[in-house]
């Protein structure tokens, strides 16, 4: 389970009818009574002791999670391989942009891949037939990668010194940001089929990118997408943003991409 946002847990989800009228249990008490207030204090007591252990819970959760990404990057930067987060809402068109990137850039670049699902190896396979080397995590009911799921994948992954491994996390805007896998870069991926509200609604994802990828825009002539909106949301939140227009699937803005690459891997630290 994730103790950070209960996203396994199903007795974590709370379903609530807005439009529902409000209704008494039949053991209620009068509302204004004396036994309804010493019932209204101790659940207020017990909530406030309930949240203060989660609270708990997911500093010590986050804490080891810190420390096993610096361990894993303590572990990349002896090798010399620059590691990227790769992050988007399902749907962006995440996989079918590294396929091509893998192809267009492969010799060059040397890219293996951690690829992040809650089942299957649908993914995993498209990866695994452009010829790079690829590694599996199935989260289960897990909505992210952590720090741990990575380290174990990359001992299995083996990476060649030098080398750039793409971590491609579990679709989700929301819990992969909150968790450092020992990544040298963070980038988002956001498609035009998207509302150009998304760095909005999910703030902390996009103030965490070093690089945000808008793809699929040869669509931006059959759908409703402001991209000067767009990106004036992002850099509002991250003045420094850098913002590329792509299209994965016809190529278009990709050179963008594999520049960006290239240059944190030759600026790469330790590279």
């Amino acid at each position: 389970m994730c103790a950070t946002c209960g996203c396994s847990d199903e007795g974590g989800v709370t379903v609530t009818d807005l439009d529902a009228p409000a209704r008494a249990h039949p053991h209620d008490h009068p509302p204004g009574s004396e036994r309804d207030h010493d019932h209204e204090r101790e659940h207020d007591r017990k909530t406030d002791i309930h949240q203060d252990r989660l609270i708990q819970l997911e500093q010590q959760v986050l804490a080891k999670n810190d420390l096993l990404a610096e361990r894993n990057r303590g572990w990349l930067d002896a090798r010399e391989t620059l590691a990227i987060n790769l992050m988007s809402s399902p749907g962006s068109g995440k996989t079918t942009l590294l396929e091509r990137t893998i192809r267009d850039t492969g010799d060059d670049l040397s890219i293996s891949v951690i690829e992040g699902d809650q089942a299957t190896f649908l993914d995993a396979d498209r990866i695994k037939a452009t010829g790079c080397r690829v590694v599996q995590v199935n989260t289960g009911a897990g909505c992210h990668l952590d720090a741990d799921m990575v380290r174990r994948a990359l001992r299995t992954l083996d990476p060649p010194i030098g080398s750039v491994v793409v971590v491609e996390n579990v679709g989700n805007l929301v819990c992969p940001a909150l968790f450092d896998l020992g990544e040298t870069a963070r980038v988002v991926v956001m498609s035009v089929t998207e509302g150009a509200d998304k760095p909005l609604k999910y703030p902390h994802m996009f103030r965490t990118a070093d690089l945000v990828l808008l793809n699929k825009v040869d669509l931006l002539p059959y759908v409703d997408f402001d991209v000067t909106a767009f990106a004036t949301a992002v850099r509002n939140l991250k003045p420094d943003a850098t913002i590329c227009e792509v299209s994965a699937t016809t190529g278009d803005g990709m050179d963008a991409w594999y520049g960006w690459l290239r240059v944190r891997r030759a600026t790469n630290p330790v590279a």
